[in-house]
């Protein structure tokens, strides 16, 4: 299929199969069917009858996938909500034709309330002090208390970063009770290291959590749609599920790194996904180089042996980590190829010598899956092998592909 591809000028596109991502959201959704249906025959099973929704966390422009063309997909399989980080990613979903209800999981900032109430998007309220301008914006749309515009509440349970402290729910309840053009609608919370199972923090949280929601129900507020589960606790904290689940990475095809690691490869097992995202380029220059002979910026590789350097259109501007100079590989001719040099703003190179018949125009598989196709011998890059090598997460490399990398959409 990549040697089909033909790219209107530099050669660095970025493949994304939407099947696939149908097909991990579908995987996703049996995961959570078949754990109710397992707790239906049990004693918990007034605990876990319910039908758990499914928000498809699409921010950071899908992760790095497309924000409108993953969003699609999701919404084909069968999302119940979406997960943005501000008003501009939420209207792009709305312009893309998405009608299904969009939360705005970070909050907002001052002037932001406009666009939410034009473009009908959930916004978390992480500060009471957020409910009265919401609450202005609101009345001048035209929100009453008949049809007034729903928000979720974040409280803050020891991520430490964004919502409300439980202690603060009384005076959140007096200052809602001022805002007539407001109605609470959902609880969230954020889990800070779900897939770390050799620490209590998870279920510190979620005691943290329950006990705040208890709190609300105190004050007379219902807490509405309940939820704090990401990906590792979709996957392997059913507790934790409550009324909606909000899976990132795993959408698109990537395991969180489990402590202790052997949980990846249950999780792997437990809920099989694909990579959907394959970034590659073309190599646009072959050079024999002699021994001793420097590749690159400062000559930071030299030639051990009379060597043959491909080099390819991808750099550290279109989202290749400038980290991986001299470490790492990438795939040509289905065979790995080391990194050579320094990679630099929008070249790279690769070490070929091993490899026959490379030549200018050969695909470059910088990580994903091999063109459709390809042999099950050829070799595969895994960009979550590629995170770990770096210590980074895997969304961090897939979010970083810019935005002058073409997505092509395949079916």
């Amino acid at each position: 299929m990549s040697g089909d591809i033909k790219i209107k000028g530099r050669p660095v596109w970025a493949e994304v199969h939407t099947p696939t991502l149908e097909a991990n959201f579908r995987a996703i959704r049996a995961h959570l069917n078949g754990a109710n249906a397992s707790a239906r025959r049990s004693k918990t099973a007034l605990e876990k009858a319910k039908r758990v929704q499914v928000l498809a966390v699409v921010k950071g422009n899908g992760y790095g996938h497309g924000v409108t063309a993953a969003a699609r997909a999701f919404a084909r399989a069968g999302a119940d909500w979406f997960g943005v980080t501000c008003a501009d990613e939420g209207e792009e979903l709305r312009r893309g034709g998405i009608r299904k209800p969009v939360l705005v999981m970070t909050g907002f900032w001052r002037g932001e309330e406009a666009k939410l109430l034009e473009y009908n998007l959930t916004p978390a309220v992480t500060d009471c002090a957020q409910l009265r301008d919401l609450d202005r914006a609101a009345k001048r749309a035209g929100k009453t208390a008949k049809a007034p515009f729903g928000f979720h509440l974040k409280i803050d349970t020891g991520m430490n970063r964004l919502g409300i402290s439980p202690d603060s729910i009384d005076c959140f309840g007096r200052t809602l009770g001022d805002c007539p053009h407001l109605r609470l609608t959902g609880t969230l919370t954020h889990l800070a290291s779900s897939e770390d199972f050799s620490s209590s923090q998870t279920a510190e949280q979620r005691d943290i959590f329950l006990g705040a929601i208890e709190r609300m129900r105190a004050c007379k507020l219902s807490p509405g749609l309940v939820h704090m589960a990401n990906s590792a606790a979709v996957i392997s904290r059913p507790d934790t599920w409550m009324d909606m689940v909000r899976p990132g990475a795993i959408l698109y095809g990537y395991h969180q790194n489990y402590n202790p690691p052997e949980m990846r490869r249950e999780a792997m097992k437990e809920v099989p996904i694909a990579a959907a995202f394959s970034f590659r380029a073309r190599v646009v220059a072959i050079k024999d180089v002699a021994a001793g002979t420097g590749v690159g910026y400062n000559a930071r590789f030299r030639a051990a042996q009379p060597s043959r350097v491909a080099i390819f259109s991808a750099g550290y501007a279109d989202g290749l980590p400038r980290a991986l100079t001299n470490r790492g590989r990438v795939v040509i001719r289905g065979k790995f190829a080391s990194h050579v040099g320094v990679i630099s703003m929008d070249l790279s190179a690769a070490d070929v010598t091993g490899i026959e018949q490379v030549q200018v125009g050969d695909v470059v598989t910088v990580y994903g899956p091999g063109p459709r196709g390809a042999s099950a011998s050829d070799d595969f890059q895994d960009a979550s092998d590629v995170a770990r090598l770096l210590g980074t997460a895997t969304s961090d490399l897939l979010c970083a592909i810019g935005k002058r990398v073409p997505r092509i959409y395949t079916h």
